[in-house]
């Protein structure tokens, strides 16, 4: 690796060495790009309406809760030839190329949701260990840069996952397909992502070299827990009230759901609370018995004690969230309806609304890259990482509120500038906050049960978005951009309450 030497604590690295770091970031954006851009198309054309999206877009962030966490807490204890980290991205990266390029060929709809489901969960098992790797990897004090450079690699990726069929159509390929059904651009772009997933996380695993746990010691960074403090031995002296608050909680959502005939994916987001304070009641009973080893005790008790700076955190990356993913799952027929005068999703204007949304997404990643290398880290630096955040999501916030007067597609471009200039900050002062205040043996778990908070809201919107659809503006989505605004203006104000860090991790003051 490009390593700078330096007297104390891990070396930093040079420009290579941030490079090779996150490099394989690079081809899982591609995959989550192709997703992003292309899922409510393929549903669409195979038969799905636009109200029932959402129920489809669920496997998705389901996925990652459960995926998320299991594969932190294992990466944290794992250490083998490959190292700690590497084993997992690379498992991912493999099922994640088959599941791109056997999606596009999905026969039906039960298909499509089924291969969402697979390509989500692989893709999850890359990511999540990444967010940990450039933890494990840096100093504290190049955490900012870190992040900043794995975001460049996310947002360049996104560009040329969301940009593929574009370019495909301009050299000629089909973007209708005969009868319906998921045209060629679409096809090609899928199976040429998959190549480029595995071999970008190819390379970051063949050009890195993982601390081990003994080097993690020498830094100071991989204390032993205290047996006296373990979150498994916390867990045996809490009582089973709030878990029993969170079972009432689900009873009573589906009660409502039932009883007011709405949306029954709502059961889902009943049945996930339920099972929250179901695992929690077992939690605690396996360590009442000293069952310390077991997954869902460190699982459980490392949410319920996480630190005071997460939970604060957790909330601005819950708002946030939730207008990404409003916007994931409605910009294609919004851009549809609005600026190209269709939701025929058989015309040849939807499809090339379908595209332009692929260029669209290409620009807020676009910008996103450009605005985490050049300006986020000097930003941060004048300002702080949480000013620096707030001030990205407000712009975010002014973005999706555009989309309310723009009928120009060309137009559009704009506010998605605005959107990247958020989405670079999303994706880079949460966690270069985190890692410079979390301790690095528990880096992992941590970063898998913040993304809790990423997949929640998801669902949430997965569940509840189509029935505020249906009932209130069954045929004028555009009004789900207006909920996108207000929820990340929501986001910059949650940032009130995180106390700022400093270089070297350390919290300063209360506020901002």
């Amino acid at each position: 690796m490009d390593q700078i030497a330096t007297q104390a604590g891990k070396p930093r690295q040079g420009f290579w060495g941030l490079w090779n770091i996150s490099f394989g970031f690079f081809g899982i954006q591609i995959g989550f790009a192709l997703q992003n851009a292309n899922m409510s198309r393929i549903f669409q054309s195979l038969g799905e309406s636009l109200d029932n999206l959402p129920a489809l877009w669920v496997a998705a962030p389901l996925t990652g809760l459960l995926v998320q966490p299991i594969i932190g807490h294992y990466s944290d204890r794992t250490w083998s030839r490959l190292g700690r980290r590497r084993p997992y991205f690379l498992a991912g990266a493999v099922l994640a190329g088959l599941a791109l390029f056997v999606m596009p060929n999905s026969p039906a709809l039960w298909f499509a949701a089924m291969m969402l489901w697979i390509l989500d969960a692989s893709l999850n098992i890359s990511m999540e260990p990444f967010r940990a790797f450039v933890g494990d990897m840096l100093g504290k004090d190049q955490h900012t840069a870190g992040y900043a450079v794995q975001t460049a690699f996310i947002g360049s990726g996104a560009v040329v996952g969301s940009v593929f069929p574009y370019l495909l159509e301009t050299i000629g390929v089909s973007n209708v397909a005969a009868g319906g059904g998921v045209p060629d651009t679409v096809r090609y772009s899928f199976w040429f992502g998959g190549a480029a997933l595995l071999t970008a996380v190819l390379w970051t695993v063949f050009t890195t070299k993982e601390y081990s746990p003994e080097e993690m010691e020498a830094f100071a960074e991989e204390a032993r827990e205290d047996p006296a403090v373990s979150p498994v031995r916390a867990l045996a002296a809490r009582s089973h009230t709030a878990s029993i608050l969170w079972i009432a909680a689900g009873a009573i959502i589906a009660f409502v759901v039932a009883e007011f005939d709405l949306e029954k994916e709502l059961f889902l987001l009943a049945g996930l609370l339920a099972a929250y304070g179901i695992a929690s009641i077992a939690a605690v009973a396996m360590a009442r018995q000293g069952r310390e080893a077991n997954l869902l005790g460190h699982i459980v008790g490392d949410f319920s004690g996480m630190p005071n700076i997460m939970k604060k955190l957790a909330l601005a990356q819950f708002f946030s969230w939730s207008a990404l993913f409003i916007m994931w799952i409605y910009t294609t027929p919004v851009v549809a309806q609005y600026a190209f005068g269709t939701s025929d999703p058989a015309s040849p204007a939807f499809n090339e609304a379908g595209n332009w949304v692929g260029i669209l997404f290409a620009v807020y990643n676009g910008v996103a890259a450009i605005f985490a290398l050049v300006v986020l880290p000097r930003l941060a630096a004048a300002i702080g990482r949480v000013r620096t955040h707030m001030a990205c999501l407000l712009a975010g916030a002014l973005g999706y509120a555009s989309f309310l007067i723009i009928r120009d597609p060309q137009w559009l471009i704009a506010s998605e500038v605005l959107i990247g200039i958020a989405w670079a900050s999303i994706l880079a002062m949460p966690y270069a906050i985190l890692a410079s205040t979390l301790p690095s043996r528990k880096l992992g778990i941590y970063m898998g049960l913040f993304n809790v908070f990423i997949v929640v809201p998801q669902l949430i919107v997965a569940t509840v978005m189509g029935s505020v659809l249906k009932t209130f503006f069954p045929t004028e989505p555009i009004w789900t951009m207006a909920f996108a605004a207000i929820v990340m203006a929501a986001a910059a104000l949650a940032m009130l309450r995180v106390p700022r860090v400093g270089k070297t991790g350390a919290a300063q003051g209360a506020m901002l």
